[in-house]
């Protein structure tokens, strides 16, 4: 049986008015809401972009989605957790500092945004799993604790996995630091000795004891690192750094986390996809993003696969070519939505509803 993929397409993602008037058709519509019920706590998982960037669903469109929730009953809340890389949103204070910024404050969109603190240990889980790549996934608690979740996508390309459609934004985005190392290369991080400046920060976070000072120089056993990506977040001069070692595998990797979420939110998840302002590169991206491809449109679906399979097709024919592959060659966008359909996530197949 088909998926359903419901569809309004945009002209001009700069006219806000028009586009908010698109996505409340489409949230009527779709019914994609319907998975909320009154007096439920939801999450509503997005990027709020990398700083000095555009590249996030613009707070004006999250306030909508959010009022909607609200007017049933239910209190949502934005969320999207800390990175991996070096940045703005390394940790939940910046990352916080960031999001308000770019618009996303509580009077813009009427909700609140938490942020999980990976140092508190009541904000992170780990997930029994058992796949083929990933047997426990580190997760932020939040979006398993959640009696709804709804997923609110920027789909773009990705340098890593061709392109970033709902199955990246859950599987990459809820992760935590250690997930999303585990997911990228699986390794201790790399340690520059003439970057450290022996402050010893890397040594208090260490769980495991696996740094140590020496001669006013940290010193890190890769022996006894469990890859946390703890030291990474905290040392202030980037002698830990994270020389990613991806290969095909990562779109596995992301795929099976975003099972990690979903496998017990069958009939609470609700996904939107934003074919809007695409880029070549993910949200995270920090230089120069070159923008690849017209306006497309918003999609909304129960269906995690169905919804990204149905944003992929219309950006090429939109495009009238392959624009991802043609952008990040060597990377196949089919991999990831086949191994979740194999993984039960949702189907190949789907209806698409235009309005």
């Amino acid at each position: 049986m088909k998926s359903k993929v419901f569809f309004a397409p945009v002209v001009d993602a700069e006219d806000i008015d028009a586009v908010n008037g698109k996505l409340g058709l489409l949230l009527a519509e779709s019914r994609v809401l319907s998975v909320v019920e009154a007096g439920r706590k939801v999450v509503v998982k997005l990027h709020f972009g990398e700083e000095g960037t555009n590249s996030f669903v613009r707070p004006d469109h999250l306030r909508l989605i959010c009022d909607e929730i609200a007017n049933k009953g239910s209190v949502p809340f934005l969320s999207d957790a800390n990175t991996l890389y070096r940045g703005k949103r390394l940790n939940s204070e910046d990352h916080l500092a960031v999001a308000l910024a770019h618009g996303f404050t509580t009077e813009a969109v009427g909700v609140g945004i938490f942020i999980p603190d990976e140092r508190k240990d009541e904000n992170v889980c780990d997930v029994q799993i058992d796949q083929n790549l990933i047997k426990m996934a580190k997760v932020g608690r939040c979006y398993l604790d959640a009696d709804a979740f709804i997923a609110v996508t920027h789909f773009k390309g990705h340098g890593l996995t061709s392109f970033g459609g709902t199955l990246k934004n859950i599987g990459m985005g809820c992760a935590t630091r250690a997930g999303k190392l585990a997911q990228h290369c699986d390794a201790a991080p790399t340690f520059y000795e003439d970057k450290c400046v022996g402050c010893g920060e890397c040594e208090k976070v260490c769980p495991v004891g696996a740094i140590h000072l020496e001669d006013d120089r940290s010193v890190l056993s890769k022996e006894k690192c469990i890859g946390c990506a703890s030291c990474v977040g905290v040392c202030p001069n980037m002698a830990l750094f994270i020389d990613f070692e991806v290969g095909d595998e990562i779109q596995q990797k992301m795929v099976e986390y975003a099972y990690a979420i979903l496998r017990d939110k069958k009939g609470r998840a609700g996904f939107l996809n934003f074919a809007l302002r695409i880029n070549k590169e993910c949200d995270c991206w920090r230089y120069e993003n070159q923008r690849i491809a017209p306006d497309v449109g918003i999609f909304a679906s129960t269906d995690p696969v169905a919804i990204d399979k149905a944003s992929l097709d219309l950006v090429n024919d939109t495009c009238g070519k392959e624009i991802f592959k043609e952008f990040h060659p060597g990377k196949n966008p089919m991999q990831q939505l086949e191994y979740a359909r194999r993984l039960g996530l949702g189907n190949l197949d789907y209806e698409l509803i235009r309005l």
